[in-house]
């Protein structure tokens, strides 16, 4: 149950960097509450997270997540470039948050 809070929380941060990219380009109420109430939501999920598990490791898999969440919607939805370095850079990431948490 308590990967599900961290999981939950990447999940926040993804629905935040969406509402920060509209709301950069089309500034309204509605992109500003998805921006600060996915980063405050994702937050206080990763908070109760702490409560379970180390800080450490449920840190790195929530950036691992979060990180590799948003460079995914940002590509298929918003069109930013696909190439091999940032699909490697990515799996990186993966590997090393997951190596984080394997060795907790």
């Amino acid at each position: 149950m308590s990967w599900l809070w961290v999981l939950a929380a990447a999940f926040a941060e993804v629905c935040g960097t969406i509402g920060l990219k509209k709301f950069s380009s089309f500034p309204t109420w509605r992109n500003l509450l998805l921006f600060t109430g996915g980063f405050l939501f994702s937050f206080a999920l990763l908070y109760t997270s702490f409560q379970y598990l180390a800080v450490s490791a449920a840190y790195a898999v929530w950036i691992g997540l979060g990180t590799t969440g948003a460079v995914l919607v940002n590509m298929f939805f918003f069109h930013e470039g696909r190439n091999a370095g940032r699909l490697a850079g990515m799996l990186l990431i993966v590997i090393g948050a997951a190596g984080i948490k394997w060795l907790s």
